[in-house]
């Protein structure tokens, strides 16, 4: 399996057996991703060395503008875009197997977890998945201590509150906050 088809897979809305040639192929990139983040994670790197491991991580080219301070922690690595002018703040955590899109100028708070993977209700499998992709748009702040569940999209402009949960998709430039996050007030 590549790269590519992986993606195909998780974007037709297939899901994923433990066990599975497709969850083997998984744990080899979160292989690869424990790597590149630990060597991120645990030496001093200009920004552009940080950039280049980025950009090997993600397997895309990296903008220059983007910014990220470590520590940091991905399942997978290889489904998460990031736009211009982007910066991803200390402790943060993609869970990107399902894939993250992050628009240009956004700010992304201290240990903000971002996951796309749900696991099957039936205990007898319990290890099968099911992946939505997280969609943050252009000019979004995350504060601090965020979560962000599988299949939502943040529009354009909008904030959301430290310590929030959001489970449903959030409006363009709206405030949300709260666990589970709610709309706050407009901008």
């Amino acid at each position: 399996m590549t790269v590519q088809e992986y993606k195909q897979h998780i974007a037709a809305g297939l899901p994923v057996e433990a066990g599975s040639p497709v969850h083997l192929f998984m744990h080899a990139m979160s292989q690869e991703a424990i790597r590149i983040t630990m060597e991120i994670n645990n030496h001093y790197h200009t920004p552009e060395e940080l950039r280049a491991l980025l950009s090997e991580l993600w397997d895309i080219e990296v903008p220059e503008s983007v910014g990220l301070f470590p520590p940091f922690n991905t399942d997978c690595g290889k489904n998460t875009e990031v736009g211009e002018r982007t910066f991803i703040n200390s402790g943060c955590k993609f869970q990107d197997q399902g894939g993250i899109r992050i628009g240009c100028d956004c700010l992304i708070g201290h240990n903000a977890t971002l996951c796309t993977i749900n696991h099957n209700l039936d205990p007898d499998h319990r290890g099968d998945m099911t992946f939505k992709p997280i969609v943050i748009e252009d000019k979004v702040w995350l504060g601090a201590n965020v979560t962000i569940l599988p299949g939502v999209t943040i529009g354009e402009g909008a904030i959301v509150a430290a310590g929030a949960v959001v489970t449903k998709d959030v409006a363009p430039r709206t405030v949300v906050g709260g666990v589970p996050a709610r709309e706050i007030r407009c901008i």
